[in-house]
């Protein structure tokens, strides 16, 4: 995976937060979720410190706010879900601006948004500071077991090349009068499907005979040699999740 293969979500920016090891980036990303999913849903205090935390990250990365606000909303059906909770809960219920809603209920919708919406932003932090291949070089530094990122990175690799060959399918079928209004043409875009996932099976073979011909023998080529995190670097990376999990200690103690 060439060293320039970069996805939309990263933000190039010379900052201190993206010059971190992507292994230190990494492990705050999982401490700082972890913190948070383990958090009560009403310690709304600790929260409210977990958002600040993020706030600070994004300010010291130099992620706008209207970015990040823009990607998350990818957590939208998680969200309209969690409305109907307060509806459909049992228990007891109370009185909001004329709706009988469930004490229950809104505890669980307020659990799933802020944990979810939490969760989103930290994972969106962590694109947007380190490439793909830095990822992947992180998870090689961290002892990640070899098949895992073996795995990770022809994905990577491999995404990019079978969503172009899906452009260019669907350009085929709507120069031959495909046209995806009509339902009864949901049997093209179906048989599509069905030829791309065997064009990528037949590519998948094509490429593990080229590599069983230069030699592979079940590792790759060693990634990132180098460069890994300094002592510096991991007290640094790893100060905001430390006091987010001192936040959750403390609210579960």
């Amino acid at each position: 995976m060439g060293a320039g293969h970069v996805h939309g979500l990263y933000r190039a920016r010379p900052t201190a937060v993206h010059r971190i090891a992507p292994e230190v980036k990494f492990c705050a990303a999982v401490v700082s979720t972890l913190a948070v999913v383990l958090t009560p849903r009403a310690a709304f205090g600790a929260f409210a410190i977990y958002a600040v935390l993020i706030a600070f990250v994004a300010t010291m990365a130099r992620i706008g706010p209207l970015w990040l606000a823009r990607r998350a909303m990818i957590e939208v059906p998680f969200v309209a879900f969690a409305l109907v909770l307060p509806l459909v809960g049992a228990g007891p219920r109370v009185d909001v601006l004329g709706f009988a809603l469930s004490v229950d209920g809104l505890y669980a919708g307020w659990n799933i948004v802020v944990k979810g919406t939490l969760g989103v932003l930290i994972s969106l932090l962590l694109a947007a500071t380190t490439t793909p291949r830095d990822l992947i070089v992180g998870l090689h530094r961290l002892r990640c077991p070899e098949i895992i990122v073996q795995i990770a990175t022809f994905m990577l690799r491999y995404l990019q090349v079978l969503g172009d060959e899906a452009r260019r399918m669907r350009i085929a079928r709507l120069s031959r009068g495909y046209d995806p209004r009509f339902l009864w043409q949901a049997r093209a875009f179906a048989a599509g499907i069905g030829a791309l996932f065997l064009r990528a099976f037949e590519r998948g073979e094509r490429v593990y005979v080229a590599m069983l011909s230069r030699g592979y023998t079940g590792r790759l080529p060693e990634l990132g040699a180098g460069g890994a995190a300094t002592v510096a670097q991991w007290t640094a990376g790893l100060a905001v999740p430390a006091v987010a999990a001192a936040v959750a200690v403390s609210t579960v103690v």
